[in-house]
């Protein structure tokens, strides 16, 4: 139960970014939750998602929506990421709590300045890494720290590799997957890194404006790798039109004594391999699927809607501004995927590893 009701506030802009993915209709689910205003600078778009979310008013001008309605929380959907930075220091100076679409922004910059907006006026932000709240996750963290797969040596991630495959694979995609990678394998220390356009290093020459304003943008092929404390590395690539199937979008996580695989979404299929040689074929090992009660148990969880991880993280950023904690995918932890982001494009520019946190905050690609 909540310890009080909240007034909602949806932000989007159809035509651009639209609503994400269902961060506007969540709260519909969310007993104590009341939407009392959207603001959408389409006006055919607003008037279809006044109707939809059944909002008593609707706004061209979000921040005449945070003045007039005064919600307690606000959902910023757009996945454009150009419009993230304004309106997250709008929504913080009003000192409204915030769930908002990821990736977080553009550069690092811009991270920052977000950071401290909202810790100057105390506010709480979620980022919408669904995948991050799953309850698989604690039997994984369970799996790798109470010594299943034995040392933790590896984690290897890819993104979708589909038309967006390299440069906007690891913005898009690759965001979800570099957060699963800090939270089994901790801060990363240092990454270096590959950028390739057409089979040649990418140069000042392939930089463009992304897609979902994602700002500068290059490269259809991509590898980075990161090192972390003990002796960790983890890996991430993605290359162009080069999806598996089934995908090979998620993480591996290798220790000495085994090895788990696990993709995204709020219940993600994961499988345990208790093999330290990590081939099935050579040892005769079988992968063990992973459920939410645990090893090799059925899956309890059987009547789970599309908007599961979003309720999720939604009762947790409750949860989190009630206690007055961090949210389990808070603000940092957006910021920290952002940073191992743009130390693939700053590992390419400075033609070796780099280290982290980077002391170059502005964008690599225009630096070229």
């Amino acid at each position: 139960m909540l310890a009080k009701k909240y007034r909602i506030g949806v932000i989007g802009h159809t035509g651009r970014g639209g609503y994400g993915h269902g961060l506007d209709r969540v709260w519909k689910f969310i007993p104590g939750c009341s939407i009392v205003g959207v603001a959408d600078a389409n006006d055919g778009g607003l008037a279809a998602k006044v109707k939809q979310l059944g909002a008593p008013k609707g706004f061209s001008d979000y921040r005449k929506m945070l003045d007039v309605t005064k919600p307690q929380i606000v959902s910023i959907c757009q996945r454009h990421l150009d419009q993230h930075k304004d309106m997250v220091l709008e929504v913080a100076r009003r000192g409204i709590h915030m769930y908002m679409e990821k990736p977080m922004c553009r550069d690092l910059a811009e991270a920052d300045e977000m950071v401290k907006a909202c810790e100057k006026h105390k506010v709480k932000l979620a980022i919408a890494y669904q995948t991050r709240y799953s309850p698989k996750i604690q039997v994984v963290r369970d799996l790798i720290f109470g010594g299943k797969i034995g040392k933790l040596l590896e984690l290897r991630g890819r993104g979708k590799e589909d038309r967006r495959g390299g440069g906007e694979d690891l913005w898009v995609l690759g965001s979800h997957v570099l957060n699963l990678v800090h939270q089994f394998g901790g801060e990363a220390n240092w990454c270096y890194a590959n950028v390739w356009q057409g089979g040649k290093p990418v140069t000042k020459a392939h930089v463009k404006n992304g897609s979902e304003g994602i700002g500068p943008l290059a490269g259809d092929s991509l590898t980075a790798v990161y090192g972390h404390d003990d002796g960790v590395t983890s890996y991430f690539a993605s290359t162009k039109n080069m999806a598996g199937n089934p995908r090979r979008f998620g993480l591996q996580i290798l220790g000495s004594k085994g090895m788990i695989d696990i993709v995204t979404g709020y219940l993600p299929q994961v499988n345990y391999l208790p093999d330290p040689s990590w081939s099935p074929g050579r040892s005769g090992k079988k992968w063990i699927p992973v459920s939410s009660a645990g090893v090799g148990k059925p899956e309890p969880l059987t009547k789970l809607t599309s908007d599961a991880g979003n309720i999720a993280a939604c009762k947790d950023l409750i949860g989190a501004i009630e206690e007055d904690r961090q949210p389990e995918a808070s603000i940092y932890e957006a910021r920290t995927s952002t940073e191992m982001i743009i130390g693939v494009f700053e590992s390419h520019r400075m033609g070796r590893a780099v280290d982290m946190p980077l002391k170059n905050r502005k964008h690599p690609l225009t630096l070229l």
